[in-house]
């Protein structure tokens, strides 16, 4: 099976915006995903939901909503409002990870959650049976285009190793430095999806870019 990729809107050219998620259309990318910071959980602010409405309808691929924001569960109408299929929130953000997970798919979404690099996988095994995805942040979430940390190679393992323990349907989900060298790394280690930001829409031919990271 191929792995699946979700490129990165954040390092996208946001004076060229419709151009840009055409050139995903065309791709072989899988979805986009969409990263919504509030500068307070992280420390930047990117886009909000004005921007994502005005491309949603532009795009045809499945929308991946990663909100890096406080409360998250506070935007659950308006991430149902945009399209997305799948909205992503943050281990570290939510009091009451339960009642958000399942509040996320009473709305009609695919629930995700995401864990910051020093988060262990460990934390997610009462909720593991109830995501349809989790992501696994490969850099410290605020800023595109960091190094990739080493050590999420062993976490995608432990990770790997615990859905298949709770008999999970959940997919892995790698955010952070996925390039040419990574990439075939993560995947080994059993990444089902990666998120690509600078190294897709830096490439001069971004869709034999995506080609190549989908082969792998």
């Amino acid at each position: 099976m191929s792995t699946q990729i979700a490129p990165s809107l954040l390092a996208a050219d946001f004076a060229r915006l419709a151009e840009e998620v055409e050139m995903i259309n065309q791709s072989d990318a899988a979805m986009l995903h969409l990263d919504i910071m509030d500068g307070v959980f992280v420390p930047n602010i990117s886009f909000g939901f004005p921007v994502i409405r005005s491309i949603a309808p532009l795009c045809k691929k499945p929308l991946d909503v990663h909100l890096m924001i406080v409360q998250p569960e506070k935007f659950i109408p308006q991430v149902k409002a945009l399209g997305a299929q799948v909205m992503n929130v943050h281990w570290e953000a939510c009091t009451h990870l339960h009642r958000t997970v399942q509040a996320i798919r009473d709305a009609g979404m695919l629930p995700a959650v995401t864990l910051n690099p020093a988060t262990p996988v460990s934390l997610l095994e009462e909720i593991i049976g109830e995501v349809h995805m989790v992501l696994l942040m490969s850099v410290n979430p605020g800023f595109g285009g960091q190094q990739f940390i080493e050590s999420t190679l062993r976490k995608v393992e432990k990770l790997r190793t615990l859905i298949e323990q709770n008999r999970s349907r959940a997919l892995i989900e790698v955010d952070g430095g996925v390039n040419a060298i990574t990439a075939p790394r993560l995947v080994e280690a059993g990444a089902d999806i990666l998120v690509a930001g600078s190294y897709v829409f830096r490439s001069p031919h971004p869709i034999e870019t995506i080609r190549e990271l989908a082969a792998l």
